[in-house]
């Protein structure tokens, strides 16, 4: 891809049943930007018209080598084509990429098993998703009943909600989510970049406030018909009024009275983690996501998933160092392992 080609690729990944915000060049501009990462945007064409596309990214780091990576830091990625022809012809410009850069992998994030090229699948992760049909009280009415009572619950608190595009309060939440997972913190650039590249009809913030103070947070992509909820905290201190439940029905509510038709809430690792748990008691259409990865100096299928036994004595220390030092060496960390 050269700059000239970036608005028909944007236009295709928009008309692509399978494309996603982590496939446009908002993306692309801001993860190099916040990590330095060198895109290597690959298309396929046909007598001059894109039939095509995988977003790559060569990244070069002491834990993982050089690998290709479709996406960094983004839960779907891979090829979008609209004919096997253009796809097997991506699946092999990326597999010469590879041999060409001596990488010790690629890894593709794909969202869809039409996506899939034959590489070889990692089974690790699932995502959420939810259709947003019928008025805003049979939409309470489709959740479990136990989630429904925790959201009728949060709604008799003195809970308001705002968009905004300062994320200064939401980042202060989530990098202390963090570090209580055993998590490195992204540097607050990662947030502003984003920000400032999808623009404000295409990401924002919104802050969930309790009797006028944050106590929530999420930061939202939109893309076409779909709400997505991407990044998400909240102070535990007030987890009695529940406003992690407040806080995603909130965002379904105005998706729906928006137009938009699917939340997508996202990956999680397959039932190991408080993420899929809490995910799968809102009765939401899990999908497995079909990762693939074609290892090239690599001789075995990398793990670098906090669930790895490897991680764990890491995990422990990071979560007792104070927060403080958390934000200020978690930047470097974070790039370790996109």
């Amino acid at each position: 891809m050269t700059p000239a080609d970036e608005p028909a690729w944007d236009r295709f990944v928009h008309a692509h049943p399978h494309g996603s915000p982590f496939h446009l060049n908002a993306w692309r501009s801001s993860i190099a930007k916040t990590f330095g990462y060198r895109p290597t945007y690959l298309l396929a064409e046909e007598e001059g018209t894109l039939r095509g596309v995988l977003p790559l990214f060569l990244i070069s780091n002491p834990l993982m080598g050089k690998v290709l990576l479709s996406t960094p830091f983004a839960v779907y990625g891979g090829v979008l084509a609209e004919s096997g022809e253009a796809q097997l012809a991506l699946r092999d410009a990326a597999a010469e990429l590879g041999a060409k850069e001596k990488v010790q992998h690629v890894e593709l994030r794909n969202a869809w098993p039409e996506q899939c090229v034959g590489f070889e699948r990692i089974t690790r992760y699932v995502t959420f998703t939810q259709e947003l049909t019928g008025t805003e009280e049979s939409l309470l009415e489709s959740i479990p009943r136990k989630t429904r009572a925790a959201v009728r619950k949060s709604l008799k608190s003195n809970f308001s909600s705002r968009a905004t595009r300062e994320p200064g309060a939401f980042t202060d939440l989530y990098l202390a989510n963090l570090r209580r997972l055993g998590t490195p913190a992204f540097p607050d650039s990662h947030f502003r970049n984003l920000l400032d590249a999808f623009g404000p009809s295409a990401a924002d913030v919104r802050e969930m406030l309790l009797d006028g103070q944050v106590v929530a947070a999420v930061f939202t992509f939109y893309f076409r018909d779909q709400i997505l909820p991407y990044y998400g905290a909240s102070d535990p201190a007030f987890n009695p009024h529940q406003p992690n439940n407040y806080m995603y029905w909130e965002l379904m509510r105005q998706g729906l009275a928006s137009g938009y038709r699917v939340f997508d809430f996202g990956r999680s690792k397959i039932q190991e983690s408080g993420s899929f748990d809490f995910k799968s008691h809102w009765g939401m259409a899990v999908r497995e996501l079909p990762y693939e990865i074609l290892l090239v100096r690599r001789k075995a299928l990398p793990n670098y998933s906090p669930n790895n036994p490897k991680f764990q004595a890491f995990i422990r220390i990071w979560q007792k160092l104070p927060l403080s030092l958390t934000r200020a060496l978690g930047p470097m960390l974070i790039r370790l392992v996109p």
